[in-house]
Parts: structure tokens; C-alpha cells; sequence
């Protein structure tokens, strides 16, 4: 399930539970070849972050190269990688994480 975040409901969405978290930016090339690669993942609750609308969240968690992907455990940062990711390798990221 992929969800869209901004500044008004990103620690919100993520305070609960194992969060995947995927910084994009709409002109980036891997970016897009990446999402259908997230929309095959509708088993896994997946937060997106534009970073040309969403420049303040980008900046709090130290974003500087797209895509740049953050898992979340209840609320904090557990795991950060970039670059472009199969969907298993996505998956074996985030059930590390799943108790």
C-alpha cells in the first residue's frame, strides 16, 4: 500500500509499527523506474515522500541522493540505504525489522 507524506502527517504515519519510507524525486529517473517495483509490494505499507514538494522533510532526515529509502520501527530510523531495489531485497530489508 503506498501512501503519500508530507509535513503534516509523516510522524503521524510512522510512529507506529515497521515503516518503509521512500524519498523520491519526480524528475529522477530511478525514481520512476522504482515505482512499479513499490506498487507490486501492496502486502507492505510503503510512505512516499516527494522531495520537490516536501523539501523540509527531506531536509530533517538528511536526504541527498534519490531514491533514498528509510525503515522505520515505532517511530525511529532503524535502517537507511539508496539507490534502486528489487522487490525482494526490499522485503528482506523490511521483515528483518517484523517481530
Amino acid at each position: 500500500m503506498l501512501k503519500e507524506l508530507n509535513k503534516n502527517n509523516f510522524d503521524e504515519e510512522i510512529k507506529s509499527g515497521v515503516k518503509l519510507v521512500e524519498f523520491y524525486a519526480p524528475w529522477c529517473g530511478y525514481c520512476k523506474k522504482q515505482e512499479p517495483i513499490l506498487q507490486e509490494m501492496d502486502k507492505v505499507w510503503i510512505g512516499q515522500v516527494n522531495t520537490d514538494d516536501n523539501a523540509e522533510v527531506a531536509i530533517k532526515h538528511g536526504i541527498n541522493s534519490f531514491p533514498t529509502f528509510l525503515i522505520f520501527s515505532d517511530g525511529k530510523e532503524v535502517e537507511r540505504f539508496s539507490g534502486m531495489r528489487d522487490k525482494f531485497d526490499l522485503m528482506n530489508k523490511v521483515m528483518k525489522y517484523v517481530k
